[in-house]
């Protein structure tokens, strides 16, 4: 896997480099800004960016910004984004384009280096992850009408969309069948109003209908 990454942290970026490296991986570039950002994916082309939300000048949001600005003009561009705090709104911009193959992870997540890379797999192959701590805090702070309509387990099934599992690893999760995870995910869906037409980005609808209704 061919990776840029944006971070302004030398220590952070360097680190990334080494285990990336171990892992099989070719970090093709690192840029500091939006603007080194967007020259790295003209050069290389590359099949992932991992993108921090903060980057020089303002360290506000200018790292979802690029990261959106990136997939509008490479359409698919697997992004996944790091932060260092829960910062919900955010996850919510990332996911409006509906087309997955993007993440919203905490720095601290970089630590547990298999759940990391985990991600990395699932980001490129075109799913959605967020971190399971803005989960926990969106499933506390849930509002409205429409997830209200969800019973705990659909929460629970949704929750774990969320995070980006597959059918399998939820009712692993969940000791259920894999049927049973799948009625579930049905209900969900025909309760948010996610028609069968909507091929292919029902789970990332029904994840952004999750961080829209908080």
């Amino acid at each position: 896997m061919r990776i840029v990454i944006v971070e302004d942290n030398v220590l952070l970026s360097e680190g990334l480099k080494l285990l990336l490296g171990t892992r099989g991986h070719e970090v093709v570039a690192v840029a500091e800004d939006a603007e080194g950002f967007a020259a790295a994916l003209r050069e290389h082309s590359p099949d992932l960016a991992i993108v921090d939300v903060r980057l020089p000048p303002g360290f506000r949001d200018e790292g979802v910004h690029a990261a959106i600005a990136a997939r509008a003009e490479y359409p698919g561009l697997p992004v996944l984004v790091l932060s260092q705090y829960v910062e919900q709104d955010y996850a919510g911009e990332l996911l409006s384009d509906g087309r997955g193959g993007v993440g919203y992870l905490l720095k601290d997540r970089v630590g547990r280096v298999s759940e990391f890379v985990e991600a990395l797999d699932r980001v490129v192959e075109g799913g959605t992850v967020m971190d399971p701590e803005v989960v926990r805090q969106l499933l506390t702070r849930r509002t409205g009408d429409t997830l209200e309509s969800l019973t705990s387990r659909e929460l629970e099934v949704l929750a774990l969309m969320a995070e980006g599992r597959g059918n399998g690893e939820i009712a692993e999760l969940l000791f259920v069948t894999p049927n049973a995870v799948h009625k579930h995910i049905g209900n969900i869906f025909a309760k948010l109003g996610l028609a069968p037409t909507d091929s292919g980005h029902r789970r990332v609808r029904a994840v952004l209908a999750y961080l829209e209704h908080r």
